[in-house]
């Protein structure tokens, strides 16, 4: 049984530990574990950088992702956007991403306060673009540009 949770400090190790391997499996990048670690950190020291949720199964996490909030003046509300998205890849292909995004999915239609969902992802990574559409996610509309310093 997969349990969706909203993460606490004691999750922190696993959740640095996931978002180390997803930088080498996404983008063959060997991330400073020390600035992982105080990154995960102050999410979970200020609640306005986000909310991280979890999935375990067997006691065991199997799987993080990251929720921040956009305000949208054009709906009166927040929009949610999950980001570092990890699960473990024995529990791939099994369905704890929707699992987990039904979870969310549900939170926004009970609020009054939240309006909708976004993320993006690699136009290269076609086994998640195919999870998202097969979730009913759109990709028609926004094209995400970015700069970053280095």
């Amino acid at each position: 049984m997969i349990n969706i949770r909203e993460a606490n400090k004691t999750d922190h190790p696993d959740i640095v530990a996931f978002q180390l391997k997803m930088a080498k499996e996404t983008e063959n990048l060997d991330l400073d574990p020390d600035l992982v670690n105080k990154g995960v950190m102050a999410v979970f020291d200020d609640y306005c950088k986000g909310t991280y949720y979890v999935a375990e199964s067997a006691q065991e996490l199997i799987a993080s992702m990251l929720l921040t909030r956009e305000w949208s003046d054009w709906r009166n509300g927040w929009v949610l956007w999950f980001q570092s998205v990890y699960v473990v890849a024995g529990h791939r292909s099994t369905g704890v991403f929707k699992k987990m995004y039904l979870f969310i999915r549900e939170k926004v239609n009970n609020s009054a306060d939240l309006k909708g969902l976004r993320l993006y992802v690699d136009q290269t990574n076609l086994p998640a673009n195919r999870v998202y559409q097969a979730l009913g996610m759109s990709a028609e509309h926004y094209r995400m540009f970015e700069w970053m310093k280095e």
